[in-house]
């Protein structure tokens, strides 16, 4: 079973349509056994997964170690490595000294010169304030910021992650300098890549992949499982993280589980084994997404997200089902 590999971003890079995520909430690459951690690595790599996923904010520095250290041991040929910056308030007065820092400390957990996509990790809004950036802090102060790291060939690709709101994302992708972006699209939230009925209980993102695709904007897709609301159960795996806040869907985790409930019959029905093979396979159904991003507690977890993806997109008979269960959250 090898993953496919389509265009990604303005350089049109080979990368997988699965990527593998390093974070918290799976919480493999944070809180894992390393022998776990070694042995899903090579799996992935041998299915031809080549990008990885990371930041310092995942076990506040743990998941950058940890993948170093599994890709040192492993050398692979082409893997490409994400991580990310999330600057502090306290911060705000030297933006340029926070990015320059965050990097080089990620650089050094990591064992690498440099990494292939550096994202922006606050959230993005108009006016900024708390730990938001504004739109104008984005463009005036770490867009020059990331420039000179790039040109001083500490990471390839800029990029952010599309939290915040709308219309702030839509003036930073639209601006020109990044190449790539996270961006949330899932069964939960699908308005990134799709206009819902009125009503729908979720940030409307504008269909934001849409934009990227026009652009040439590398697309990852994340919260594909919605922080675990679309696992099919409420239980956590004793590795992952206790149930995260969402990102862009319901106001809470038992929000998200309840609307999640609800779409049960795409596997009453026969169009997907389980919730979390519909989820990923409906993320991998929307052109504009360059890579599906799935998190994992364990090599069990990562088996049965390589077979999803290996069943391919959800046919258009699911997509329509899809629609139909979508209006009925709209109207509850």
């Amino acid at each position: 079973m090898a993953i496919t590999r389509q265009a990604f971003g303005p350089e049109g890079w080979p990368v997988a349509r699965f990527g593998f995520g390093c974070g918290g909430v799976g919480g493999l690459m944070v809180r894992g056994a390393p022998a776990d951690q070694e042995r899903a690595v090579a799996r992935a790599l041998e299915a031809r997964v080549n990008y990885f996923d990371t930041a310092v904010q995942y076990g506040n520095g743990a998941s950058e170690e940890n993948l170093g250290r599994v890709l040192r041991a492993l050398t692979p040929r082409d893997a490409l490595v994400g991580t990310k910056v999330r600057i502090p308030s306290a911060e705000f007065g030297d933006i340029a000294g926070a990015i320059a820092r965050s990097l080089d400390g990620s650089l050094r957990r990591l064992q690498r010169e440099q990494v292939d996509i550096f994202y922006l990790h606050n959230e993005i809004t108009l006016a900024g304030g708390g730990e938001d950036l504004s739109v104008r802090q984005v463009l005036e102060e770490v867009v020059p910021a990331f420039r000179a790291l790039q040109a001083a060939g500490k990471f390839r690709l800029p990029a952010i992650s599309a939290v915040g709101e709308t219309a702030a994302l839509h003036q930073v992708l639209e601006a020109g300098f990044f190449g790539a972006a996270q961006v949330i699209y899932n069964l939960l939230n699908p308005t990134a890549g799709a206009a819902v009925p009125p009503g729908f209980p979720a940030q409307d993102f504008g269909r934001l992949l849409d934009r990227c695709q026009a652009a040439r904007i590398g697309t990852v897709g994340i919260r594909v499982l919605a922080g675990g609301a679309l696992s099919g159960t409420s239980a956590r795996h004793p590795v992952a993280s206790a149930a995260p806040a969402p990102m862009g869907s319901g106001h809470s985790y038992d929000e998200d589980l309840a609307r999640a409930a609800r779409l049960r019959p795409l596997v009453e029905e026969g169009f997907a084994a389980s919730l979390p093979e519909a989820a990923i396979r409906f993320a991998l159904s929307h052109p504009g997404l360059g890579c599906v991003l799935v998190g994992t507690a364990s090599p069990e977890e990562l088996e049965d997200a390589l077979a999803a993806i290996a069943r391919g997109p959800l046919p258009p008979e699911a997509l329509a089902r899809i629609a139909q269960l979508s209006e009925g959250l709209a109207a509850g």
